[in-house]
């Protein structure tokens, strides 16, 4: 057997398609243009990477974009001045902030000064809520883009043995709380399971998220499975590789994302669908 391909890329040019052509419709008809307002700080260069492609992603479908840098020594006062400025911007309608944050930031202080209304990303504790709840406003987009891989698929989920490796607040748990919404049995493990392979052998749908190189092999997946590899690590080569293994994975999954072109696309689209909906909010 070998492993169907799940490719984001493919996935979310039609998925930003669409969303130009509403972004577009709003413009036409509302005058309003959807606007993502993104903050970095410090000089790490995997955010560079990832804010500069965000702000693309946004231009090219036809959203406003706004990019706020600083220097990684700048006092945390600074940023959170920014950010309460953007939230009384209505023009603005999504707001993030790029982490990791230098030491001198409380990141969850941060997060939490962004209005619940313009929190695209899904980080602040009253969206967090709320999803746990099962009535979301924003869900955190790389969990959000997951689910849309699966629904492109028509995975199976009613019933389904879901397994999560990794408990992070940004796809861990957000991952177990929408699979649990689709009536799946989830397990989430973590690096004080004990013998994780016997979990991930049990998963119709694997989703790893622990930020390990090639940590998931294939004789510790279920024959026929969905895996989902999160993870964007650099081999000592500098090659790019997630937390699955996907030599030995392909040959026994049903259906697997690569690293790159599998996720990562996907999360940025829906980090755009998110900050469209806040954009229609706005007309009540």
């Amino acid at each position: 057997m070998t492993a169907r391909i799940l490719d984001g890329n493919a996935l979310s040019q039609i998925v930003r398609a669409d969303l130009a052509e509403k972004a577009a419709a709003l413009k036409a008809t509302q005058n309003i243009v959807p606007c993502l307002a993104v903050i970095l700080v410090g000089e790490d260069p995997a955010s560079a990477v990832y804010v500069r492609n965000k702000v693309a992603a946004c231009e090219k479908a036809g959203f406003r974009s706004i990019k706020e840098s600083y220097p990684p020594n700048v006092e945390p006062i600074v940023v959170l001045g920014k950010i309460a400025a953007l939230n009384a911007d209505p023009s603005v309608h999504g707001i993030l902030v790029q982490l990791p944050l230098p030491r001198q930031f409380d990141a969850a202080a941060v997060l939490e000064a962004i209005s619940p209304e313009k929190d695209v990303d899904g980080f602040h504790a009253e969206n967090v809520g709320a999803l746990m709840q099962g009535n979301p406003r924003f869900v955190p987009c790389t969990p959000c883009g997951v689910m849309k891989m699966l629904a492109s698929e028509n995975v199976p989920l009613k019933g389904a043995e879901a397994v999560i490796v990794g408990r992070s607040n940004i796809v861990g748990k957000p991952m177990a709380m929408l699979l649990l919404a689709e009536s799946c049995t989830v397990t989430i493990c973590h690096s004080r399971t004990r013998d994780l392979a016997f979990h991930t052998r049990r998963a119709d749908i694997l989703v790893a998220a622990v930020g390990q190189p090639k940590m998931i092999t294939g004789d510790m997946i279920k024959p026929g499975a969905t895996v989902i590899d999160v993870g964007i690590n650099r081999t000592p080569e500098g090659k790019l590789c997630g937390d699955v293994d996907f030599e030995s994975a392909k040959e026994v999954a049903g259906l697997i994302t690569p690293v790159p072109g599998g996720v990562g696309p996907m999360t940025i689209t829906m980090l755009l669908a998110n900050t469209l909906e806040a954009a229609e909010r706005t007309l009540g």
